[in-house]
């Protein structure tokens, strides 16, 4: 066998010319420095080379020739609202956390820890710490000058001899180890600024009676610093101070802890408060870290190489940061944690944590509680404010396994072991769960307090950790796998941590605990059972009233004056009481916002629900469900740094949904003293003034009922009588005043709040309600209007008809109750979130439309960029609903607004009949004149979106038309939508692709492949009709249907290696604008053969995409998935689908740093062709604010010219293209209007597969009446290309590269609107400079490229080459190590790209050997044989379409093969073909919605064959749970040997059967001998040695579209055999 050489490093700059950008995570000289045996971070020739290669590639015409000096705070600071209700220092008064800080600090990265234990301190750990953090330098991110690091560090125990050897050369004398603490200290650069910074520690320190010994200046290297890091560098040094009154390590790490508090507390209001910062001050751990590239950490410090630096443990951390410019400070390990992860529920945590500030107390601080507030700090970093949340526990007493187990609980609600083996965990959860609110995101977290160190994963198990443990008593947890070179002889255990697990290691004992050894010697510290009977009460289940409370007049009046509409009441609430879901739309959100509405709204409509894209998954709550919860307790929460049962003494809800019973049984509680607080204000005396006196009087009557000893406040808006001049305060400003008001008086843990009103009916009213602090609502009128419209003669005639299936009138309330926590679950995924407890209070809302007075009084924290109505408007609006009620002209039914619907009278809706009809006059009959008649229908419209607020205007001259660029370039920048075939009809997407490929634009495929048939050019068209495409009409000779850009989306479907390698770009959506961070969901009916085919599945089976989730866990996965596509087709410049919301500046920072090539905003208007209702109205921001962050944050960090920027939603004309030009866009998208210029008619019944005209039906003979020809399209794009002529002509200017984010020309409209004149526009009227290169030389800049990669290197093997053209046998060995990425992914792109996905008869049998990393295998083709002896990291397979793959440990390992994770996570993850062998174990999501691949396993985390379409599993050993949720297609074969396999089954949809079937028990045995020859598995040989004994232990799953399978269906021969029979007889 042929041993290919290693690649040895390459010079980068043989790869710079000619890709200007490379990231820096590509582009780092560690690449192949541990290849060739050189240690990581002490060449300082290669440090240099790497410079000098960084600044050919980046400093040129990019960089800007003098950047701005970067501030701690982050330059766009000052641009944006100031912190709101900020409490000064050592006021009574909490502040409130504000959104703009939070969301400016992101981040995530790779994370590890090493220790010995023997607690043997060495330089050895050291140096595998550094080697192994250089190792994960793809997983952090880097600036604009590609060299600053977004941070790294390692936390070691204090290195004593180092510091005594120091000392004794300064003749100082030994420094005292028992009672010396040791601080590193960042401090301000400027000399004075210093000074007073030393002087004000010091005097901290001697009040506090400790003896300052002395300071030490860090030894650093500055030269290897990047030009970003070095502008903001502190000067370095350490402080050492003896503590003489304390002599135990806890009281002298808790004085040392209070002093470091003093220091921040004294120095709040120096100008240089935000130049000091302890990286840690301790007697047992000391940090070490920077904003440096983890190769280079090690040469930045020169401790770190220093032979006396010596340590038993280390944990190190690489952090990539999408915020604007990262912070020395914010890099890791912090003082406790490294944590690598997001927190999604930061903002409500910071809240919380404020609120305990007056009712923390504990005998270890000695009455100094308040001097050690506050406990979080919102312009720190969500990892910041969890350690200090963590700190602050252990300093009160707590082991750090014991803080994190409250603070990152895991999902222990109906956890088969947990319940049966571990109760008492379970009662320690349960007991915690009242006390403090879970920190909830994805997190991987190593921490340490010198005595201990340990990792822990999330509940939901989003990041990898793998962990092994040598026979040198060493213990490792990473990342990755592969970070060290290891000799696999002496390893003797492997494994990972799955969700919600840990690890510990006690330095002390030596002993290694694992997950349930930790949790049960923590849960056994007190009776936690006991206090918890004795305790808590839990609200039983009441019966829903079973008749009217009100006649059908007051029930009409009520909702009149409430804001009901006939919509919300007719689409809403009927719906969701008949189906017991929400009810389902389609197209986009294409009314005005609330504010720009001259219809009154209620102020829900204000409020858009925040989601996770990028920096961190949204949930699955479909298939994902069993991590989630919605129980509630109520009641007093108490000190949380007490233990006792008083703290047990509260009410637990199973919802936040109370009906009148449930609200009735909960005010009788004899401990919760309830309070009932009437809403309403009082107008008699004059409007102006009169709801903000409500609310002040009302916060004061809930001040006043909580301190007299109140633990539930009920707001009620319940009245016997309507009053005229008593309306109600619109419920979320009451429920958030008071809310507010209880936190800044430090009384928000003493008391619950719950909502009983009538104005709360839909999903997004009960999220904003809990978001802004209510535990529980009563919607009384919803369910009284669920009994009316049960007991209408209509209903029940249709009931007795047949036409509705029939409900009982408590089914139809229990129906309404199921469809809203159904929907908050959904509301709660959208950002990550998995328990309503960590959702309350977290206020996850940006608001569109509300003035700054309403947010300071009832949404403080809150972004509301555009201002908008005062407190007395909002009177007025809500007045106006009320007035309705007691009006004789009030119709005798409710108004219908037209708020989802389009209807004449109603709401203004930007898609509108007169619009298309207009629209389709001008395009088909190519009238200009009928097109400027479109155009003025659009400019006398109503206000619709916020860009009808502006206006173009220059100071230019006029030029003429004729000197402006020609309407063919810039019908070049114009895309269409990611429209999936599937949801529109094969007409329509081949009719619009044709258009756009005529055009030089670029249609989206959608998600679900592409039919290869449409690649070529068409060469037989006569009289615009072509055999190839028979159902088109209106074509020409040279037309192509390809999609030029081919969409990536978390369904996977139809995504195979030679539609990757097909495509100019390649899509990865992210987040769709009319449904973000929920999935897709194409109905059974129009999953039609072909469809089928394209996208591998089964005609008639829905197809659901889960949320972008599986391969997309952060940032440094997107970045993984991005490397994965130019890997596989590297001349495809990859694009992300962002949607805009509130801090997608810094979300597209890090996208950019991840190396991808376009960035597309779309609004919150965007089309959809199946999404809930309230997904639809209130998720998601405009455009216009989305892009001007984005263009403006990218530009502040010198990132702008990596990418090109693309926005989309409800464009429709050339002022639509201009305006989103001025604020800095290169291309332009068009999506409904596309189809409404095909021949869509705006039916607005996609979901329902009936589009009268086949735009979007799978209906043949509805596709039949399909109108449009590419022709109609083209003739639309070259309109709008020419109206932009015409006004770049009348503002004087010659092309669009000159107006490119010029915002100058942008000015605000004189508009006068009905509800407000306070709309501020100033944000997206900013400049912040414009990009070094213009709009066409950054569109014309060749694709990012991987650098250097491996596969690169085996295709330059003239064997390989000769095997891949002439379609030979080759077999070669080669070396592979952790840093390698998504290799084969390369060699499978040549292959498809010249094969197709089958045609090569070749065949490649390469073997691997050594740590792959990520995403080895993906995108195999048929006849790549890829065999690994080693292990692998996560996304083994990934898109995988045909070959072998086989993955076996090292000979002579020294732990059991079938008892070590061998391969990581999301294994297979959308594969289409192939067969896969895995000698040992992987983790989380194996096969998750695999097509067709053969796989054999020998055990699995959770998740195991999650949505599968087909194919077929062979599990050899254990699983996690929920195995095959989703599973609608293939096989699933699973080995049960201690019968503890049926709980962990989502029954949902398989069925569980034992393997009965002559053909299945052939396939599984079969598919057991293949692996046994393949890999050698002891298990495997086992099976097959005692095969008689061993069946009856497996169990087949079998979902419903393969029982009648041979392999399923143990009658098959029979049913197969009658059914001859019965021919022959016929």
């Amino acid at each position: 066998m042929a041993a290919l050489p290693h690649p040895t490093p390459v010079p980068l700059a043989r790869f710079l010319p000619r890709q200007p950008f490379l990231n820096c995570a590509f582009a780092s000289s560690s690449y192949r420095s541990l290849l060739v045996g050189e240690f990581i971070g002490f060449s300082q020739g290669r440090a240099r080379r790497r410079r000098d290669a960084g600044a050919r590639k980046w400093w040129s015409p990019t960089m800007r020739a003098v950047l701005r000096d970067l501030d701690l705070e982050g330059s766009n600071r000052a641009r944006r609202a100031p912190v709101v209700a900020e409490g000064m220092l050592g006021k009574e008064r909490s502040k409130v956390v504000n959104l703009d800080d939070i969301i400016s600090e992101r981040g995530a990265c790779g994370v590890g820890f090493i220790a010995n234990l023997q607690n043997k301190a060495s330089h050895n750990v050291i140096l595998d710490a550094l080697t192994a953090l250089g190792c994960m330098e793809h997983r952090g991110g880097c600036g604009a000058d590609n060299i600053s690091g977004d941070g790294s560090g390692l936390m070691t125990s204090v290195p004593w001899d180092l510091f005594n050897d120091w000392a004794s050369k300064q003749g100082v004398a030994s420094i005292d180890r028992s009672n010396t603490g040791v601080g590193m200290v960042f401090l301000p650069k400027d000399e004075n600024y210093m000074k007073a910074a030393k002087t004000a520690i010091m005097k901290t320190f001697l009040e506090e009676g400790l003896e300052v010994i002395g300071w030490r200046p860090v030894p650093v290297n500055t030269a290897i610093v990047g030009y970003y890091a070095r502008k903001t560098m502190p000067n370095i040094q350490q402080v050492f101070v003896k503590v003489p009154k304390e002599e135990s390590v806890d009281d002298i790490e808790r004085e040392l802890y209070i002093c470091r508090k003093l220091i921040e507390r004294t120095t709040q209001l120096e100008e240089w408060k935000d130049e000091l910062y302890f990286c840690s001050l301790s007697n047992q751990t000391i940090v070490y870290k920077g904003m440096l590239r983890s190769e280079v950490l090690g040469q930045f410090y020169l401790d770190l190489q220093d032979d006396l630096y010596k340590s038993a443990f280390a944990i190190y951390h690489r952090r990539y940061s999408t915020n604007t410019s990262p912070r020395w400070p914010l890099a890791q390990p912090m003082r406790l944690l490294g944590h690598n992860g997001e927190i999604n529920t930061i903002q409500g945590n910071l809240n919380w944590m404020q609120s305990r500030e007056t009712t923390i107390e504990s005998p270890v601080w000695r009455g100094r509680e308040n001097e050690i507030r506050p406990y979080g700090n919102p312009k720190a970093s969500d990892s910041a404010n969890l350690d200090s949340a963590a700190e602050l526990l252990l300093r009160s007493g707590r082991n750090p396994a014991e803080a994190l187990m409250i603070l990152v609980p895991e999902a222990y609600k109906n956890h088969p072991t947990l319940m049966i083996k571990y109760p008492e965990v379970v009662d320690f959860y349960d007991y915690y769960k009242g006390q403090m609110e879970a920190w909830d995101g994805p997190a991987l977290l190593l921490f340490s307090d010198g005595k201990t160190v340990g990792a822990c994963l999330d509940r939901n198990g989003l990041r990898p950790a793998r962990y092994w443990r040598t026979a040198d008593d060493i213990v490792y947890v990473a990342s990755e796998v592969g970070v060290l070179p290891m000799d696999e002889s002496k390893v003797i255990m492997k494994g990972r941590l799955g969700p919600g697990m840990m690890i510990t290691v006690d330095l002390q004992s030596g002993q290694v605990y694992e997950n349930t050894d930790v949790k049960k010697s923590i849960a056994s510290l007190h009776p936690y059972r006991k206090w918890l009977t004795e305790n808590v009460r839990t609200l039983k289940p009441v019966n829903f009233l079973s008749s009217l409370v009100l006649d059908n007049d007051t029930i009409l009046r009520q909702q009149q004056a409430f804001g009901y509409s006939s919509e919300d009441v007719q689409m809403v609430i009927e719906t969701m009481a008949a189906q017991g879901k929400e009810p389902t739309f389609c197209m986009g959100d294409d009314i005005p916002l609330a504010v720009l509405s001259l219809k009154p709204h209620m102020i829900f409509d204000y409020f858009k629900q925040r989601f996770a894209q990028v920096t961190n998954p949204a949930i699955d709550p479909l298939r994902e469900g069993l991590v989630m919860s919605l129980e509630v307790n109520i009641g007093k929460r108490g000190n949380i740094l007490g233990v006792g049962p008083q703290n047990a003494s509260q009410v637990i809800l199973s919802s936040p949904v109370l009906n009148e019973g449930e609200l009735e049984a909960l005010m009788k509680d004899p401990y919760l003293k309830p309070q009932v607080l009437p809403a309403f204000f009082d107008i008699g005396k004059g409007l102006d003034g009169s709801l903000e006196k409500a609310l002040k009087d009302l916060c004061e009557a809930a001040d006043e009922a909580v301190r007299s000893g109140s633990q539930l406040l009920v707001l009620s808006d319940r009245c016997e009588e309507l009053e005229p001049t008593r309306p109600a305060i619109p419920i979320l400003l009451a429920v958030g005043a008071v809310h507010q008001h209880l936190i800044q008086n430090g009384l928000r843990m003493s008391a619950s709040i719950v909502a009983d009103t009538a104005q709360c009916f839909s999903t997004h009213q009960f999220a904003c309600l809990i978001g802004y602090g209510a535990s529980a609502i009563c919607p009384y009128l919803a369910l009284e209007t669920c009994r009316q419209w049960r007991l209408s003669a209509k209903t029940v005639n249709m009931m007795r008809n047949g036409k509705m299936p029939t409900v009982t009138i408590e089914q139809a309330q229990r129906n309404f109750c199921k469809a809203v926590k159904s929907g908050l679950l959904k509301i709660l995924s959208k950002m990550g979130i998995s328990l309503l407890s960590s959702y309350c209070g977290a206020q996850i809302f940006e608001i569109y439309g509300l003035g700054q007075d309403i947010v300071d009084i009832s949404f403080c924290g809150s972004f509301s960029k555009i201002g908008g109505l005062t407190v007395d408007e909002l009177a007025r609006e809500t007045l106006s609903f009320w007035v309705k009620a007691f009006s004789e002209d009030t119709a005798k039914r409710l108004e219908n607004f037209g708020f989802i619907q389009f209807r004449p009278g109603g709401e203004y809706h930007g898609n509108n009949p007169e619009m298309s009809k207009l629209l389709h006059k001008a395009v088909r009959e190519k009238s200009e004149s009928a097109y400027v008649i479109y155009q003025q229908h659009l400019a006398n419209r109503p206000v619709n979106v916020l860009r009808d607020l502006l206006e173009l205007k220059s100071k230019r001259p006029p030029i003429p038309v004729g000197k402006v660029e020609p309407a063919s370039s810039i019908v070049q920048r114009f895309c269409t939508g990611g429209m999936s075939l599937g949801a529109i009809s094969r007409e329509t997407h081949e009719a619009i692709a044709i258009a756009m490929n005529r055009l030089g634009g670029k249609s989206n495929s959608g998600e679900g492949g592409e039919d290869p048939i449409r690649w070529s050019p068409l060469a037989d068209v006569i009289d615009g009709y072509s055999p190839t495409l028979p159902h088109l009409k209106g074509l020409q000779n040279g037309d192509t249907a390809t999609s030029a850009i081919k969409q990536v989306a978390s369904g996977r479907f139809g995504v195979t290696p030679t539609f990757l390698a097909n495509a100019d770009q390649l899509e990865i959506k992210i987040a769709q604008g009319a449904k973000p961070g929920e999935g897709g969901q194409l109905p059974g009916k129009k999953v039609s053969a072909y469809i089928a085919r394209l996208r591998n599945s089964k005609p008639g089976v829905p197809l659901i995409s889960p949320p972008p989730h599986h391969d997309i866990y952060s940032i440094e996965d997107l970045a993984q998935l991005i490397f994965d596509l130019h890997q596989v087709n590297p001349k495809a410049k990859v694009s992300v689908k962002l949607v805009a919301e509130a801090g997608i500046g810094t979300v597209a920072s890090g996208v950019a740093k991840a190396n991808a090539d376009i960035i597309q905003i779309s609004g919150h208007d965007g089309g959809t062709g199946a999404s809930p209702v309230s997904s639809i109205k209130h998720a998601g921001g405009p455009w216009e604010l989305g892009l001007t962050e984005t263009h403006q944050t990218l530009i502040e960090n010198g990132l702008r010219e990596r990418i090109i920027l693309r926005v989309d939603g409800g464009f429709k004309s050339g002022f639509d293209v201009l305006v989103a030009a001025t604020m800095g866009a290169d291309e332009y998208g068009f999506g409904s209007v596309a189809m409404i210029a095909t021949g869509c008619v705006m039916a607005r019944i996609c979901h329902t597969n009936n589009c009268p005209v086949g735009v979007a039906s799978q209906r043949e003979e509805l596709r039949a009446r399909f109108p449009g020809v590419p022709g109609d399209l083209v003739n639309y794009f070259v309109y709008v290309a020419e109206e932009v002529r015409g006004t770049l002509a009348q503002l004087g200017y010659e092309k669009m590269d000159d107006i490119i984010g010029r915002t100058e020309l942008l000015r605000p409209r004189q508009v006068s609107l009905t509800k407000t004149q306070h709309i501020d526009l100033s944000y997206i009227l900013s400049n912040v400079g414009l990009p070094k290169w213009s709009s066409t030389e950054i569109r014309n800049q060749d694709v990012h490229t991987n650098g250097p990669v491996l596969d690169e290197i085996i295709l330059s093997d003239p064997e390989v080459v000769e095997a891949i053209e002439r379609e030979k046998e080759v077999t070669k060995a080669v070396e592979i190590h952790n840093v390698d990425r998504a290799v084969c992914g390369r060699i499978a792109g040549v292959i498809a790209k010249q094969y197709g996905d089958t045609g090569f008869a070749g065949q490649l049998n390469i073997v691997f050997n050594g740590s792959a990393g990520q995403s080895f295998g993906c995108f195999l083709s048929p006849g790549m044989n890829i065999r690994l002896v080693g292990e692998a990291n996560d996304y083994v397979g990934k898109g995988m379409a045909g070959g072998e793959l086989v993955i076996t440990p090292v000979e002579n390992t020294g732990f059991s093969p079938e008892d070590a994770t061998i391969v990581g996570n999301t294994c297979l993850y959308g594969a289409t073909g192939g067969q896969v062998f895995v000698r040992g174990k992987a983790g989380e999501r194996f096969a998750v919605r695999n097509s067709l691949v053969e796989a054999v396993v020998e055990g699995t985390g959770d998740h195991c064959c999650e949505y599968m379409t087909g194919g077929c599993v062979v599990v050899l050993g254990k699983v996690g749970r929920n195995v095959a949720a989703g599973m609608t297609g293939g096989l699933a074969y699973i080995l049960d040997e201690d019968d503890t396999f049926i709980p962990k089954v989502n029954k949902e949809i398989v069925k569980i059967q034992r393997v009965n079937a002559p053909a299945g028990q052939m396939q599984l045995k079969s598919l057991i001998e293949a692996h046994v020859e393949k890999t050698g598995s002891k298990k495997g040989t086992a099976i097959l040695s005692e095969w008689e004994a061993y069946l009856p232990l497996f169990w087949q799953l079998v979902p419903p579209s393969e029982e009648d399978a041979p392999e399923a269906c143990a009658e098959f021969e029979r049913v197969k055999a009658a059914g001859r029979v019965a021919v022959q007889s016929g």
